[in-house]
């Protein structure tokens, strides 16, 4: 009995130091977040998106964005580097193109190249013919760790986010354990190949989007539940203001539709029971030595949620289904009077017709 004892003594000290002691991936700080309002007033609960329809079935896991080319074919990205490229119709489906990474956010620009947030590869340049170019993988050196999303301007400005410092596109998890400001906003002027830090520390720097005429850029910071703006042209130029904040769910990518709105995909409710955490460094680094299974704060990948912001930052639009028959949506992008949204845990494209569409 007393060898047993002694055993399950060790046994427990060495739980408690592992516990206590064990390296960990994270160097967390304290992060006070706004206040959620839950799935009430402007947000409050729907099911009008249990009518999506999937597309390109089975195609492959995460197609994370959606957009279209003058040539007719939407195009999006997955998880094993593929590009995709497909009629409406799906008549025809095929591979465009494979980064070798992760294409995350994505856009044409007046040549009819594929602009594209590449999340290993950096900022790239697919042509026509799928000829790959590197437009800009770093800023003075420092290889960029998270090339996640981006908008294009009228003059060809290319203005794209680094969503953290400390993990890639793997570990994105861990930035909502540590809650370090590390997203970047950054610009690549495609004329003199120079690339600026614009904005910098953002809580995970997630979608962008620029507003009517350029006059302004907005930049979802997906860990603080809210959209900042920066000021491009008038009287406000240079200054950052927030758009909106205390959103019920993490913003993800941001899209405009030209007829002013903003639309903002929403992938997971917000963690009420991890955010409670970010007031304790000593709680978090503790949580973060346990298995992932034992956590019990992951994302909610049964959600499908999405809001529709006017330039003035008030809901137009809040279109729901609790069941998530497509969830965690990553991106919407409006075309013509159909919603396409794209995911990282599904495995197809959803296709949503507005409501008020005849």
């Amino acid at each position: 009995m007393k060898k047993i004892s002694t055993a399950l003594v060790s046994l427990f000290c060495l739980l408690v130091a592992y516990l206590l002691f064990w390296p960990v991936p994270i160097d967390p700080v304290p992060f006070v977040t706004s206040k959620n309002p839950g799935a009430t007033g402007d947000f409050s609960m729907n099911k009008s998106l249990s009518s999506v329809k999937s597309v390109l079935n089975d195609i492959g896991l995460g197609p994370e964005d959606v957009t279209k080319g003058d040539n007719g074919f939407f195009y999006t990205g997955l998880q094993d580097g593929r590009i995709i490229r497909f009629t409406e119709d799906e008549a025809i489906v095929e591979n465009f193109v494979n980064t070798g990474g992760r294409p995350l956010g994505m856009q044409f620009d007046t040549k009819g190249n594929l602009i594209v947030a590449d999340a290993f590869k950096g900022l790239l340049s697919i042509s026509p013919s799928g000829d790959i170019a590197v437009l800009t993988d770093n800023i003075e050196g420092e290889k960029f760790l998270f090339t996640d999303d981006l908008d294009i301007a009228q003059d060809g400005t290319i203005w794209f986010t680094d969503a953290s410092k400390r993990f890639d596109q793997h570990n994105w998890l861990y930035d909502f354990w540590e809650t370090r400001p590390t997203g970047r906003l950054l610009s690549y002027n495609p004329h003199s190949k120079e690339t600026k830090i614009e904005l910098d520390n953002l809580m995970f720097a997630n979608g962008v989007a620029l507003g009517p005429d350029d006059k302004f850029i907005l930049i979802n910071e997906t860990i603080g539940a809210r959209i900042k703006q920066l000021w491009l042209k008038g009287e406000k130029t240079g200054q950052v203001e927030t758009f909106i904040e205390g959103l019920p769910a993490y913003p993800d990518n941001l899209s405009y539709n030209d007829d002013g709105i903003f639309w903002v995909a929403l992938p997971s409710p917000r963690l009420d029971d991890l955010e409670k955490l970010w007031g304790n460094v000593f709680i978090r680094k503790l949580l973060i030595r346990l298995p992932e299974s034992l956590r019990a704060v992951e994302p909610n990948p049964f959600y499908g949620w999405v809001i529709g912001i006017d330039e003035s930052g008030k809901i137009v639009h809040n279109f729901q289904d609790p069941e998530g028959s497509y969830g965690t949506i990553t991106s919407v992008n409006q075309f013509d009077e159909e919603l396409y949204f794209g995911s990282i845990a599904m495995s197809s494209v959803g296709k949503y017709k507005l409501p008020d569409a005849n």
